[in-house]
């Protein structure tokens, strides 16, 4: 390769690796697996040893991770939070252990799995949390205070109070929390996340920390990063103190002294992924001893200490026996792989979403193919590509009517997907009915998915009207519904009539409406007349929504069968109760609240109601446009910054007399 050859590769692979690194740090949305990530800058950073006069300052391979965003009040870290090197062979591992002997001669190692999250830092004052950031660019972070104190498992008050500590980990979302969120975005028609870090990232990242909290969030701590009070002098004492002062450690860390067995340490990790509950793209070496660290010092994004290996992705290779196309709950049809069993990465593998024909098309997948599969984030099968043909295949074309009801299907501008036009189509009643008795709709116990089947195959239910017109001898006739589950159950449709307005607007499906801009309408709208009758103008201008929402729910009330039903749900005693008007006179009218830290007696809810309901309004940051701050416990960040500002702070029980006044 000439000079002008490696400059133009170079220059390629820069701007490819930017334009990834923006997608995976700061929108949580990756566009290409973390192993075809690391093999660019493996390939980019081998040019630049080759050819260091075309090395330049920004090249990615001297960037940790991304910017903070300016959602969130920025950190800078003390201690810099740094990035680490990564090895794909065992020759790399032993040149990595050469170079340290050079140096420091005879060593320790700790082998530690790598967990896959987001590197945050935590820190504490006098044994209380006070402030988490993340990493954002390893100087300069994301005040996430208010978001971390959702992780149960992080500890709020240590065992033993020290002056200062400031620990690193990774936060993560488990396995089952992961499939768990993504069948409930597939089931609302949502782009679901595509691995656990980038839920545990987005979770993480969000504005609103009540949607953090939904998220079953976890961390393991894995770095002492700065200690004032206590002495330690090795990794392994570290880790040891963070589990005995409450943090929740890796627990498979191992000592060595030899580089054959940490080799054969992070084979037996690599072998046990697929039995963990969370996901590892990796294992990390480290030097133990302290003392060594500091002689072996840091490049400008690595410590010189420290290794981390990562395992290739697992592929397999299979037939794909058939296309199954199911129907979603807004009459999407979703082509499914249907495959000749395969062991993958700790389970066995059978089927696999393929998303849309666009997706088909590109691989040029046919029944019959012998396909390459594996799993995204370990987790979630995926087809890679065609490895061969079968002979006489045909290019495979999703069907041109709905597999469920045979309306003709078609497919919106600018959308990828093929939707089913009968809105009573009985797969996408069987969806809706699902979403509207969920939790965060009108929540009716009872009516799981396998009952909501049995009504809609008797042709008992034909849309979600039917739900309260059902008789306990009808019920009574389903599969294990005994005399006390059907009354049970006819008192959870009952209590569901008292629902708020906004559960009532989520629970009817309406497209990109979700629970958050439910309330978001109903707070400003307050009836479901003022919202059936509101035009894309009148509710465009709510903060909060865009152009689609809006155009969205007004095509739906424009449509008679969705009046009618709205009509019939009021008949059957469905109350809709309006969101009640905030008062003009309030004595909070016109003062912006901050909540932060753990109050005594009141749950931040709670607090924020007495707020709102005295025509005050509550904030998530704080601003020169904060009138005062309501501080309890750990109140981290947001206290430091409203005395920057000259903000009045106050406790709870100021909060309550102020209320009373």
């Amino acid at each position: 390769m000439t000079t002008e050859e490696a400059k133009n590769k170079i220059q390629e692979l820069t701007k490819q690796l930017n334009y990834h690194n923006d997608r995976y740090y700061n929108q949580d949305n990756p566009e290409i697996s973390d192993y075809e990530y690391d093999m660019m800058l493996n390939q980019l950073e081998r040019l630049e040893q080759e050819y260091p006069q075309l090395r330049k300052e920004d090249s990615p391979t001297n960037r940790v991770g991304g910017k903070a965003s300016e959602k969130f009040s920025n950190v800078v870290h003390n201690v810099p939070m740094e990035s680490l090197h990564d090895s794909f062979s065992h020759s790399e591992l032993r040149e990595f252990d050469q170079r340290v002997r050079q140096t420091v001669g005879n060593v320790e190692y700790v082998v530690e799995p790598k967990i896959d999250g987001l590197s945050v830092s935590c820190e504490y004052e006098n044994g209380i949390f006070v402030r988490g950031s993340t990493r954002g660019d390893g100087t300069v972070g994301e005040d996430i205070t208010e978001n971390l104190l959702t992780i149960k498992s992080l500890p709020k008050r240590l065992k033993t109070s020290i002056p200062f500590l400031e620990v690193r980990g990774e936060v993560y979302m488990s396995n089952r929390s992961f499939l768990h969120l993504v069948e409930e975005q597939e089931l609302n028609d949502e782009k679901p996340f595509k691995n656990p870090r980038n839920a545990a990232a987005g979770s993480l990242r969000q504005k609103n920390a009540k949607i953090t909290a939904k998220r079953n969030l976890d961390i393991f701590t894995f770095n002492v990063q700065q200690i004032d009070g206590v002495n330690l002098e090795t990794h392994k004492d570290s880790l040891d103190f963070l589990a005995d002062m409450g943090f929740p450690v890796p627990t498979s860390y191992k000592l060595f002294d030899n580089i054959d067995d940490v080799i054969e340490s992070i084979e037996n990790i690599g072998n046990t992924r697929g039995e963990l509950e969370y996901q590892i793209d990796g294992a990390v070496i480290k030097v133990n001893n302290f003392s060594q660290r500091r002689e072996l010092g840091s490049t400008a994004k690595f410590p010189k200490w420290a290794e981390a290996y990562k395992y290739p992705p697992e592929e397999k290779e299979t037939t794909l026996l058939d296309i199954e196309v199911n129907v979603g709950r807004t009459g999407a049809l979703t082509p499914t792989g249907i495959f000749e069993p395969v062991f993958l990465a700790g389970t066995t593998v059978s089927r696999a979403v393929l998303h849309n024909q666009d997706f088909i098309n590109e691989l040029d997948l046919r029944i019959g193919d012998r396909v390459l599969i594996r799993k995204a984030g370990e987790i979630i099968p995926e087809v890679v590509s065609v490895a061969k043909h079968n002979e006489n295949s045909k290019a495979y074309v999703l069907p041109s009517v709905c597999p469920s009801c045979g309306s003709k299907v078609y497919r919106e501008e600018g959308e990828a997907v093929l939707r089913c036009t009968n809105t009573k189509c009985p797969a996408q009643l069987l969806r809706n009915l699902i979403h509207f008795v969920s939790r965060d709709a009108m929540n009716i116990d009872g009516l799981g998915e396998a009952v909501l089947k049995q009504l809609v195959e008797k042709e008992l239910v034909k849309s979600p009207v039917d739900l309260y017109r059902l008789t306990k001898e009808q019920i009574l006739n389903l599969d294990k519904k005994g005399d006390k589950s059907a009354d049970n159950l006819l008192k959870a449709l009952e209590n569901s009539k008292e629902n708020p307005l906004y559960r009532v607007i989520y629970a009817l499906g309406i497209r990109h409406i979700g629970n958050k801009s439910a309330k978001l309408l109903c707070d400003s709208m307050l009836t479901i007349d003022n919202i059936m009758n509101a035009t894309v103008e009148d509710i465009s201008s709510i903060e909060g929504f865009g152009g689609i929402m809006a155009e969205s729910l007004v095509e739906y009330f424009s449509l008679e069968q969705n009046i009618q039903l709205v009509a019939q749900l009021r008949e059957l005693g469905v109350k809709m109760i309006p969101v009640e008007k905030k008062s003009d006179n309030g004595k909070f009218v016109g003062k912006t609240f901050v909540l932060t830290g753990t109050l005594p007696t009141l749950k931040r809810s709670e607090a924020a109601k007495i707020i709102e309901d005295l025509g005050g309004k509550t904030s998530s940051s704080v601003s020169k446009k904060t009138d005062f701050v309501v501080a309890g416990d750990a109140a981290g960040s947001k206290f430091t910054k409203a005395q920057q500002l000259g903000i009045t702070i106050i406790t709870e029980n100021q909060l309550i007399e102020m209320s009373r006044q």
